[in-house]
């Protein structure tokens, strides 16, 4: 029993990291199972493509304007004079509301053009047009033509 008082007074010279790896496994697939539940409901739209986009932040207001020319604000279709209302409430609860404006790449300029208008004309001064980044920008972009 000589050998059992030292043992008491040994220092711990090591540390079992086996109880947190489980614990952070535990919570990366609680993460992942959760995280189907809290995407947001969206509107599919062909984006135009651009090489040299920046990333942006999430909006506090989304308009999308899809290739039927139906326009949704944060998911939800609404008929132009609401989106005008909406736009107008957001201003109002926050006066630097951002808006991201996402627009199909088949509409007409004109009809884009008109939503930015409208958008702008209720209040929003910074908005984001919103882009699907291409991998590379296309040889014609590269190059331009010369004499």
């Amino acid at each position: 029993m000589a050998g059992g008082a030292n043992e008491d007074e040994d220092e711990i010279t090591g540390i079992n990291v086996t109880p947190l790896v489980d614990i952070v496994l535990v919570l990366l697939i609680i993460f992942m199972v959760t995280a189907n539940f809290i995407v947001r409901e969206t509107v599919e739209v062909d984006l135009p493509r651009a090489a040299n986009g920046g990333e942006t932040v999430q909006g506090l207001v989304n308009v999308v304007i899809d290739k039927d020319g139906k326009l949704y604000f944060d998911g939800a279709e609404v008929p132009e004079d609401e989106l005008m209302r909406k736009v107008t409430e957001a201003v109002t609860k926050d006066k630097d509301t951002r808006a991201i404006i996402s627009a199909d790449q088949a509409l007409p300029y004109g009809r884009v053009m008109r939503l930015i208008d409208v958008v702008k004309g209720q209040g929003i001064a910074k908005f984001a047009l919103n882009i699907q980044k291409d991998a590379a920008p296309t040889p014609a972009a590269a190059a331009p033509a010369g004499p």
